[in-house]
């Protein structure tokens, strides 16, 4: 059983494919007591890279911190976007609503229901992201199951209207994401070239991820409006990478390389430095096999201790967040490469975490995910925690 979450405080702050692990799965061994810098323990198989690290690579071993349980009863939850002032919005997969959450009070205020989302298996309302220009244009970007696809849409955040009607219209910027029971991807970012960017599923149906003119199994980069980007290896399409088989992490570090976290099927989960065009194997392989022509991860772990969702960078560490593993993991980089090997916190804290997203300085948002179909809530479930991460 986990043990008690950190109370609030008011400061600063479904069917599963019968081989394979999926975005979800068991149980993670219990940790020690939230607030406590833990020790971290090693992926065997996340090694770190030979090349030596850089001078400014972060300390071999870090700590984190709960600073405080910025929110609780949370529904689902999904995707998670700072907004300007520091509260947050974010999303529930089951119940497709966008809520405020104020961050020192924990309120929550409910803006309104996307109309179209079809919950059902891992799809709903998954990743959120404001536009590069929200405090002019108002817009939320959403990342959501239909009865037919996923797709991208847009919607004013209009605070004048009542509270449950404050989201326009989706207006769909893309369409035709293969959907599915399972690997729906689904995490949404706005890159420092101000460009969209999407990760997304293969939906079980493997032959999608090498399949170029599908728009499953890829990370895609696009215009605000949808539209393919000069730079794209196509020029007529948005399609970036390839071969993933479900991709829900996307974040940039300080030298705006792009960094992807993917779900592996029986043996190796990934995190992967994305170059544009590059083929990441799937289905013909799974994590460092040395195949030929595919492009190996630059860490992994098995899929017991891992089933990354979101990841962020900070303090020079990708940080990634475990559903499965139920826990958090720091990958501490040099350049391109890991400069020791991962190390693992919150072990077992919190149970299933969703979401990781920068929260400025040696901070982070994390989001728990046990109210869904695969979690074991507890009484306070789920939640959102500010970390402090070194």
């Amino acid at each position: 059983m986990r043990r008690p979450a950190v109370t609030a405080v008011s400061a600063a702050a479904a069917l599963l494919l019968a081989t394979g692990c999926t975005a979800d799965g068991g149980s993670g061994p219990a940790g020690p007591a939230a607030g406590t810098p833990t020790a971290g323990s090693t992926a065997s198989a996340a090694a770190p890279a030979s090349a030596s690290p850089s001078p400014s690579a972060p300390p071999a071993k870090g700590s984190v911190r709960v600073v405080s349980t910025v929110a609780q009863g949370l529904k689902s939850p999904w995707g998670l976007a700072p907004l300007p002032g520091g509260d947050l919005l974010v999303s529930s997969r089951d119940e497709g609503t966008i809520t405020r959450v104020d961050a020192e009070s924990g309120e929550l205020t409910v803006l309104g229901e996307v109309p179209g989302v079809a919950p059902g298996g891992e799809g709903g309302l998954l990743g959120i992201a404001l536009s590069p220009k929200f405090a002019e244009d108002r817009l939320v970007y959403a990342y959501f199951t239909t009865e037919s696809d996923n797709r991208i849409a847009r919607l004013l955040y209009d605070e004048s209207r009542p509270a449950g009607q404050q989201l326009g219209a989706p207006d769909t910027v893309l369409r035709g994401i293969p959907k599915g029971v399972v690997h729906n991807g689904g995490r949404i970012a706005f890159g420092p070239d101000g460009m969209l960017y999407a990760g997304t599923g293969e939906t079980g149906d493997t032959g999608l991820s090498q399949d170029k003119a599908s728009l499953g199994g890829k990370i895609l980069r696009m215009t605000p409006d949808g539209q393919p980007v000069h730079g794209n290896p196509e020029a007529d399409s948005v399609v970036y990478s390839y071969g993933h088989r479900n991709v829900q992490g996307l974040a940039w570090d300080g030298q705006k390389r792009l960094w992807a976290a993917e779900f592996g099927q029986n043996t190796w989960d990934e995190l992967n430095l994305i170059k544009p065009g590059g083929n990441y194997g799937w289905p013909e392989t799974e994590g460092k096999d040395g195949g030929a022509g595919f492009t190996e991860p630059v860490a992994q772990w098995p899929t017991a201790d891992a089933s990354p969702s979101g990841i962020a960078v900070a303090r020079g560490s990708v940080w990634m967040a475990g559903l499965r593993g139920e826990r958090l993991w720091r990958i501490p980089m040099a350049g391109e490469r890991p400069s020791a090997a991962p190390q693992a916190f919150l072990e077992g804290e919190y149970g299933r975490l969703r979401t990781v997203a920068a929260a400025g300085g040696d901070r982070l948002w994390l989001v728990t995910s046990e109210t869904d179909t695969r979690g074991t809530p507890e009484a306070g479930d789920d939640r959102i925690l500010l970390l402090e991460v070194r």
